[in-house]
């Protein structure tokens, strides 16, 4: 505490020696979006690092002795729920519904109730829980995690500002600290404003752009800077394009759009069944389920059944082995769902872009096509069941874009993105992370009424 004063004396010192009062007000009101852009962008390099190394550990164990996930999974399950049940409830899922929770309720009478859903215990816990989860064969992703411990460390950041710092909007600290989290985990920055603006942003962008670019930049590069500059995925082949493709494009935009709304329709019954257990000894007895259920999956079926998914991609993607048998989109629907429900940490990006990607590798089969063609298919079913899911076709396109740096594919990318964006109207008009915004804000209100009276949020 006392080198923090210090830092923040010597800083007053500092700024007051800055003559022009504009350049020094613009300067303070930088900074600690710049501070927190670059601790976003070190703390997402070594989750990513930790998350690899987990999801390798899991495969080999896999290749060496399977038989132990029957043990190992459920076990991993449990430690990963028990985590964020014992120290920080809101540290469970994805996280980005957290963060729009948050968003919503960075007003002067609502603003105690953010502490809840963005706060250093929730990164620590966050990170933690989705270790076990990923490493016990869990069909999770690291992005919306990123996102939540990206919202979290610009909160705390503004928090720390002294008293003579110009005040910055609360809201639009978390706004630019969620779009430099998946800027970071996907290293995707106009994936990163495009996910402000569709999914987050309630006011005009021109407030805050400015501070949203400059987060998404320095995190971006931070991460860059550690990890070099990759892509998500690669360059896959895509070249000779038949003309009659758009009709295939919009058939896998259909399935994979009402796929992917359909398991988060499925996800929100299960959670709604969860709520009706009570007792802790039948949640543990649902994660025992979840997870001999996920690792007889991969035992037994195929082992794409574990993870996020990520080589399920790139295996299509790149390798001869473009067509997946049938009921793997079944089964990564199937143990994200599982996983998702289990009440631990955990993201749904990587996994839905997998389902996804089987779903548009099946289709490809049916047809006998070209590898570029069966390319094609699985981006265009990667962009419908993540718009499915999320209900942003435009953050899921540009994503892949930006994963794959293939250009001359974005009218077939926004072309499966709107498509999927009008059938899953039919499954459910509110996306996912919506619902579980809701419910997240109605818990709060919940816990903040006397006697526990129930307060309906509409």
């Amino acid at each position: 505490m006392t080198f923090i004063k210090g830092l923040r004396r010597r800083l007053k010192i500092l700024f007051d020696r800055i003559g022009n009062e504009t350049i020094r007000n613009n300067l303070l009101q930088a900074v600690p979006f710049w501070i927190a852009s670059i601790i976003t962008g070190l703390a997402a390099v070594l989750y990513t690092k930790l998350f690899l190394m987990a999801e390798r550990g899991t495969m080999l164990i896999f290749a060496g002795h399977a038989g132990w996930l029957f043990l190992i999974t459920p076990a991993c399950f449990i430690i990963a729920w028990w985590l964020v049940n014992r120290y920080a409830p809101y540290a469970k899922g994805s996280g980005i519904p957290q963060v729009m929770a948050s968003i919503e309720l960075a007003t002067p009478r609502d603003i105690g109730k953010v502490g809840k859903l963005l706060s250093l215990r929730i990164l620590f816990i966050k990170i933690l829980s989705s270790l076990f989860m990923i490493f016990g064969g869990g069909v999770i992703g690291r992005e919306g995690p990123t996102i939540q411990i990206a919202g979290s460390i610009f909160r705390k950041v503004n928090q720390w500002l002294p008293d003579w710092w110009p005040k910055i909007s609360k809201r639009n600290m978390i706004m630019a600290g969620a779009a430099a989290g998946l800027a970071a985990a996907f290293n995707t920055p106009l994936g990163g404003i495009v996910f402000a603006v569709e999914e987050l942003a309630k006011t005009h962008i021109r407030y805050f752009k400015t501070a949203l670019f400059s987060a998404v930049i320095i995190s971006g590069l931070t991460a860059q800077g550690l990890l070099g500059p990759y892509l998500y995925l690669g360059y896959p082949q895509i070249h000779d394009i038949s003309s009659y493709i758009f009709f295939a494009v919009i058939l896998v935009a259909t399935l994979a759009g009402l796929a992917g709304s359909g398991m988060a329709r499925l996800i929100l019954v299960i959670l709604q069944w969860k709520s009706s257990l009570g007792k802790n000894s039948r949640q543990v007895a649902y994660l025992v389920f979840c997870g001999l259920f996920i690792a007889g999956f991969a035992i037994f079926l195929d082992r794409n059944a574990l993870g996020s998914g990520k080589e399920l991609m790139t295996t299509t993607l790149f390798t001869p082995h473009k067509v997946v048998a049938w009921y793997v989109p079944l089964l990564r629907i199937g143990g994200s769902a599982l996983s998702f429900t289990a009440g631990a940490s955990g993201g749904i990006f990587a996994p839905s872009l997998s389902s996804g990607a089987a779903i548009g590798s099946v289709v490809s089969g049916w047809f006998h096509l070209s590898d570029s063609n069966t390319n094609l298919l699985i981006l265009s079913g990667m962009v419908a069941f993540l718009t499915g899911v999320t209900r942003s076709p435009f953050t899921s396109a540009i994503l892949v874009l930006e994963m794959t740096d293939r250009h001359n594919l974005i009218f077939h990318l926004m072309l499966a993105g709107m498509v999927s964006g009008i059938v899953s109207m039919v499954i459910d008009r509110h996306s996912l992370y919506d619902h579980l915004k809701t419910r997240y804000i109605q818990e709060l209100s919940r816990e903040e009424s006397p006697q526990g009276i129930s307060v309906q949020i509409r």
